[in-house]
């Protein structure tokens, strides 16, 4: 089973990052050849691991960790990660995830929608057989509870010109940056620390996901489709507007609507035209000064824990992040 080529350059956390993908698809049994097929594709399909791998380097804090627990949470938090994605894809349409067909395009939604929910299970079951006490269940429920608030923001947002960066922060705080936060805050208190350390790691974790999704988002404006492995403006013609967009349409909202205005009927001359109006209001250069904040304050933060060799390497791969281009 292979894994990210990313990973190469951090063997403290590889081998780990194997096992977890090993338990995952040993925890996949459903009845259904379909649903079961279709998680196996997708659990196999290259994605970056990075939240099993915060959880990961985060448990290395501790002195006596156990391995085979902090790989199984570590799964658990992959397994919710994907259940959420594939929930994502019918939601918004998606045809191409990681540069393979979609669960919904390739399966239809129905088998979709139930292999997103078995990988809920999945997540369950090894948080309920693994988790020390209820305060990680709790801390996992809450998370799912940010996760779905993060989700209907953005569903009630749809096509709103007057979107705000606060609300957008809101949002991808409520996702990718509540996952970033849940898989930090478990991989420290689940591996024995105190829980007010894990409370601390927990908000590093979460500057840390803003910053990622940030990042994801103007990729959206800086790269092609294969080099993300996805389709790129989609979400404008879907009205979901992140970061980019919204700093260059706070500078000239007027010169924006007779694209967007359009919505799904927006052609590629549309997309087109909106991308020029993005660079000349520098929302790209925005955004990604706003992704260098939220990265520099997870730095810091990085900065202040103990001294043990995990800390070193959460920087370098914390830095990494900042610097990528897919």
């Amino acid at each position: 089973m292979l894994i990210h080529p990313m990973w190469a350059d951090y063997p403290e956390v590889a081998s780990e990052l194997t096992a977890t993908l090993q338990l995952i698809q040993q925890e996949i049994k459903p009845q259904n050849t379909k649903v079961a097929d279709a998680l196996v594709d997708m659990i196999n399909a290259g994605g970056k691991l990075l939240r099993p791998a915060y959880c990961l380097l985060f448990s290395q804090f501790a002195k006596n960790r156990d391995a085979d627990k902090m790989i199984a949470l570590a799964a658990a938090v992959e397994a919710l990660h994907n259940a959420t994605l594939v929930h994502d894809d019918i939601i918004d349409k998606s045809s191409v995830r990681r540069g393979l067909p979609t669960i919904s395009a390739q399966f239809g939604e129905d088998v979709a929608v139930y292999a997103g929910d078995y990988l809920f299970v999945v997540c369950f079951k090894l948080i309920a057989k693994y988790a020390s006490d209820l305060k990680s269940v709790q801390q996992d429920a809450g998370s799912m509870e940010r996760l779905l608030n993060g989700e209907l923001e953005q569903m009630a947002t749809r096509y709103n010109y007057d979107m705000t960066i606060d609300q957008y922060l809101n949002q991808v705080s409520g996702k990718t940056g509540q996952l970033f936060a849940l898989s930090s805050f478990i991989g420290t208190y689940e591996s024995g620390q105190p829980l007010r350390f894990a409370k601390k790691v927990e908000k590093i974790g979460l500057n840390i996901g803003v910053a990622f999704q940030l990042l994801d988002d103007i990729l959206d404006y800086t790269a092609d489709s294969q080099t993300l492995g996805k389709p790129v403006h989609e979400d404008m013609k879907q009205g979901v507007y992140s970061a980019p967009l919204i700093l260059a349409m706070s500078q000239n909202r007027a010169a924006f609507l007779p694209y967007l205005q359009k919505q799904k009927a927006m052609t590629a001359d549309d997309l087109q035209a909106v991308m020029q109006l993005v660079t000349q209001y520098r929302g790209v250069q925005r955004a990604r000064a706003m992704a260098q904040d939220y990265t520099d304050q997870a730095l810091k933060g990085l900065n202040t824990l103990p001294d043990v060799p995990a800390k070193q390497t959460l920087i370098r791969l914390t830095t990494q992040l900042l610097n990528r281009r897919s």
